[in-house]
């Protein structure tokens, strides 16, 4: 927005205006240090995806795009902009993806969130259960091991997303991911000193054994998405998942705020750190020879892909 720094932010009484216009705002952003009002925020938020579809070249013509739609509030602002941002072009597609892991009291409500946002805006949507892929559901896999959620569930889901993008026809699955998740993931890889994963570029692919993912939300705040929807009337009070307790992501996310609150930037100089290390890495064989799993024959980069892994150890 090329008028963000022509117009002063004034305030009226105690209540602050726009930086880009006189309206009133609605939301403060702590890095640029700039009010917004609702129009200016949406407008803020849709110019800075389409800046980084642009920028990294995530779509291109041609591309059948699978969007990962849980119902949850980042995938409904995804597919909410990216049906904005390419509605009008005919050299692109969208198809949503919506994993059913089966999770008594959680799934049900935002696989319902999803249907309704497909119908709304008239894209084709998929619904892929782990009772199909994998013979039971999340809460019948995990009996005795609710610890080990977030991995079961983990490995389990990239299968999924990847088998109905796949059947859907799509050459991309884009995700919601957003620059909290960015953050929280290079700081996760830093504790466990996992530099393979820290390095490791999903976009990219590994020829056509994958399909490539983009996230074009990586650089907005989980802040800036909330309110967005909000705004527009489309934030739900949806449940939150029963296993994100055992979670590590959920002890770096509540360090991560506290200290993005206290020194606003500290979540995009970590992303910025990762790149850089990345870059470094570049001429190294960070990623390893790819194989296919001598069980399945999914590609993976030891003998048995962690899908096997996991069924060997479910006693499937």
């Amino acid at each position: 927005m090329g008028d963000r720094d022509v117009v002063p932010t004034p305030a009226i009484g105690e209540v602050p205006v726009c930086a880009c216009c006189t309206e009133p705002a609605v939301m403060y952003q702590p890095v640029s240090r700039h009010h917004l009002c609702r129009e200016h925020l949406i407008s803020d938020v849709e110019e800075r995806v389409a800046e980084t579809i642009r920028r990294t070249g995530q779509i291109r013509t041609g591309d059948r795009i699978a969007v990962a739609l849980s119902g949850g509030k980042d995938s409904t602002a995804l597919l909410l902009i990216l049906s904005r941002l390419l509605g009008d072009r005919h050299d692109v597609s969208l198809v949503a993806v919506t994993v059913d892991e089966g999770i008594a009291g959680y799934r049900t409500e935002t696989i319902r969130a999803a249907q309704d946002l497909t119908r709304e805006l008239g894209v084709e949507h998929h619904v892929i259960s782990f009772s199909a892929l994998a013979g039971a559901d999340l809460d019948t896999l995990l009996v005795g091991r609710e610890t080990q959620a977030c991995t079961v569930c983990g490995i389990l889901r990239r299968k999924a997303l990847m088998d109905a993008a796949g059947t859907a026809g799509a050459t991309k699955i884009a995700t919601g991911h957003n620059l909290d998740d960015e953050a929280q993931s290079v700081f996760m890889n830093v504790l466990r000193g996992d530099l393979p994963r820290l390095v490791r570029d999903s976009g990219a692919g590994s020829g056509d054994c994958f399909l490539p993912r983009i996230k074009p939300l990586a650089d907005i705040s989980e802040k800036e998405i909330a309110s967005y929807l909000f705004v527009q009337g489309r934030f739900a009070a949806l449940p939150e998942c029963p296993y994100t307790r055992y979670a590590l992501r959920a002890e770096v996310r509540s360090m991560l705020s506290s200290l993005e609150y206290r020194h606003p930037g500290t979540m995009r100089h970590l992303i910025e750190s990762k790149e850089k290390i990345t870059r470094y890495c570049a001429g190294a064989q960070a990623h390893g020879t790819l194989n296919r799993c001598r069980e399945c024959g999914d590609p993976c980069s030891g003998e048995i892909c962690q899908v096997c892994r996991l069924r060997r150890s479910l006693g499937q």
